[in-house]
C-alpha cells in the first residue's frame, strides 16, 4: 500500500507497537497472577484477529473453519512438546502444518465463492473437532515435572512477542504490493484477473499467511494451558471470537483486530461476571448492532468522531 493509507498504517504499527513495548515492562512490577492471565489472553486474542482479518480482510474471503488452524497449530505442538521437542521448535512445526494443511485444503475451496466457501469451510472445520474428539477422547495433561516448572511470565512474553509478529505481518501485507493485489481480489476478483492478478494464488498466500498465525497461536495455547480436552482449540467458538474481534474493531484495516479484541475481551471478562447467564445473548445483539450502523467498526465510529470534531 503506498500514500496516505500505508503511512497511516505505519504509524498504527508503530503505537501499537510502542504499545508492547511498556507492557513487556509490566511482568517486572511483580503483578497478580490474575492481571498477567487477562493480558496474556488479550495478547492471544489479538494474534487470533489478526489471522483471521488477513483472509478476510484483504483477501475478501470468509473462512468460518479457521479453528481448524488454530487446533492443529495446537495438537502438534502439545504432542511434539510432550514427547521432548523443545516447545519453540514444536510450536513451528504445529504452524507449518497449518499452513500445509490450508494450502491443500485451499486448492478444493477456492473453487467455491461466497457464502458456499463460507459453508464449506465451517464444515470443514467441525469435522476436525468431532474427528479429534473422537480419537482423542481423553484429556490433556502436562507431565508433573513440566507442571513443577511452569512459570506463566514464559508463556506471557511468548503471547507478547507472538501479538507483535502478527501485527508486524498485518502491517507489512498492507504496504506490500501483495496486500494491493489481496484487497483488488476482495473488491472484485473477476476484473482483477482479467486485469492480470492472479486470484487463486493470491488467495492461498492469504489463507497460508492467516493459517501460519493461526497456527502459531494454537501453539500459544498449548503451551499456556496445563490440562484440556484435544478437540477444545477445534471448537468453532474461537473461529467466532475472531470474527466478533475483527468486525468489532475494523475488518481490512490493522488496528481494527487489536482494538476489537481489547474490547471483546474485557466486555467478555466483565459480563460473564455480572450477566453469567445473559453475557452470550447480550455479545449477539451488541454484535448485530455494530454490524448494522457501524459496518467499519470502531474505526469507522473513531472517523467519524473526527470529522465530526472538525467540522
Amino acid at each position: 500500500m503506498s500514500g496516505r493509507g500505508g503511512r497511516s498504517e505505519t504509524r498504527w504499527a508503530a503505537a501499537i507497537l510502542a504499545g508492547f513495548a511498556v507492557l513487556a515492562l509490566v511482568p517486572l512490577a511483580a503483578p497478580r497472577d490474575d492481571v498477567l492471565n487477562f493480558l496474556l489472553v488479550i495478547l492471544l486474542s489479538i494474534t487470533l484477529a489478526e489471522s483471521w482479518n488477513i483472509v478476510a480482510g484483504y483477501a475478501g474471503q470468509v473462512n468460518l473453519g479457521h479453528a481448524a488452524f488454530f487446533g492443529i497449530g495446537a495438537l502438534v505442538a502439545r504432542t511434539l512438546w510432550i514427547d521432548g521437542t523443545p516447545i519453540a521448535a514444536a510450536t513451528a512445526a504445529g504452524a507449518l502444518l497449518a499452513t500445509l494443511s490450508a494450502l491443500v485444503i485451499g486448492v478444493a475451496a477456492f473453487r467455491l465463492r461466497g457464502a458456499y466457501f463460507a459453508i464449506g469451510t465451517l464444515a470443514l472445520g467441525e469435522i476436525s473437532r468431532t474427528t479429534v474428539g473422537n480419537v482423542l477422547a481423553e484429556i490433556s495433561t502436562l507431565p508433573t515435572a513440566t507442571i513443577s516448572t511452569y512459570r506463566l511470565t514464559h508463556r506471557y512474553y511468548v503471547a507478547l512477542g507472538l501479538a507483535a509478529v502478527s501485527v508486524a505481518v498485518v502491517a507489512a501485507l498492507a504496504r506490500s504490493r501483495l496486500g494491493l493485489g489481496m484487497e483488488a481480489v476482495r473488491e472484485d476478483e473477476e476484473a482483477a484477473e482479467a486485469s492480470g492478478v492472479g486470484a487463486l494464488r493470491l488467495k492461498l498466500t492469504a489463507l497460508a499467511l492467516s493459517a501460519a498465525l493461526a497456527g502459531l497461536a494454537g501453539g500459544l495455547f498449548a503451551y499456556y494451558h496445563i490440562s484440556y480436552y484435544p478437540s477444545h482449540p477445534f471448537s468453532p467458538h474461537w473461529t467466532f471470537d475472531a470474527v466478533l474481534m475483527t468486525f468489532i474493531g475494523g475488518v481490512g484495516t490493522l488496528h481494527g483486530p487489536v482494538l476489537g479484541a481489547v474490547l471483546y475481551v474485557v466486555l467478555k471478562e466483565y459480563l460473564a461476571v455480572r450477566w453469567v447467564d445473559f453475557h452470550l445473548l447480550i455479545f449477539g445483539a451488541l454484535f448485530v448492532a455494530i454490524v448494522l450502523v457501524l459496518p467499519g467498526g470502531l474505526v469507522q465510529a473513531a472517523a467519524r468522531l473526527r470529522g465530526a470534531w472538525r467540522r
